[in-house]
């Protein structure tokens, strides 16, 4: 891949990369060649659980050691991870060898976020660790802006029940729409529906519990997003 088509990239992050080749590099899974991202994956591993952390303790001085420890696990595991990627559209960008490409290895969530921890990684080293915590909050925005402590140590489809539960709205329909690959290296799509709310998301990973919960985070990112006015928030319209 020229590296100019990674120039969007750099701009979505926010970040100009000093050596291109650590961008390359970052994006580039092990099933394409030698060199690939997982030693970057490492080191972003561990920048963004640092930053993360940062941000809570200073967001959050109330909060105990466990709290916070659960709060971070919410915004950094996988399903986050892969969420934040593809708004990135990260999947343009990835480098990956035949076989992966044809088993939809773009859209896997773990080549997502270990994508994603790779650029983390590739930014620190080729920036210092001011210039990562700066592309890591970008990524993050409203997902950090808005992190809720009684919320992040929860799954996606145990917050979204939860939450649905607590208006007296009926629980969340999950259906599997499509299965692709071979038996071995299958990728499911599911989608999670809230009728009476007028909600449709869709999630996909390589089992059907993956799916679930992405496509359940998908959902709770639309009820977020409705106006506050609705009053969904406040006033029960249906039964259990």
């Amino acid at each position: 891949m020229p590296l100019p088509l990674l120039t969007p990239l750099e701009t979505a992050l926010d970040y100009r990369f000093a050596a291109a080749s650590l961008l390359r590099q970052a994006v580039t899974h092990r099933s394409h060649g030698a060199s690939h991202n997982e030693r970057l994956e490492f080191v972003g591993d561990a920048v963004l659980n640092c930053v993360i952390a940062q941000a809570l303790f200073e967001r959050f001085p109330s909060l105990d050691e466990g709290a916070l420890s659960r709060s971070r696990a919410g915004l950094v595991n996988r399903e986050t991870l892969a969420r934040l990627a593809r708004q990135l559209e990260l999947s343009r960008y990835l480098l990956l060898g035949e076989g992966e490409l044809k088993s939809g290895g773009p859209q896997r969530v773990s080549i997502l976020a270990d994508a994603l921890e790779a650029l983390f990684g590739a930014v620190f080293l080729d920036g210092g660790f001011e210039a990562a915590k700066r592309v890591i909050v970008t990524v993050y925005g409203e997902t950090l802006q808005d992190a809720d402590p009684e919320q992040l140590g929860k799954d996606a489809k145990t917050r979204l029940q939860e939450w649905l539960q607590a208006r007296r709205f009926p629980l969340p329909e999950y259906a599997v729409t499509e299965i692709r690959g071979e038996a071995h290296l299958q990728q499911f799509a599911v989608e999670c529906r809230i009728p009476l709310l007028e909600v449709a998301a869709c999630g996909e990973g390589n089992s059907r519990r993956t799916a679930e919960q992405l496509a359940a985070d998908a959902a709770w990112q639309q009820l977020q997003a409705l106006p506050k006015t609705s009053g969904l928030r406040k006033t029960p319209t249906a039964r259990m």
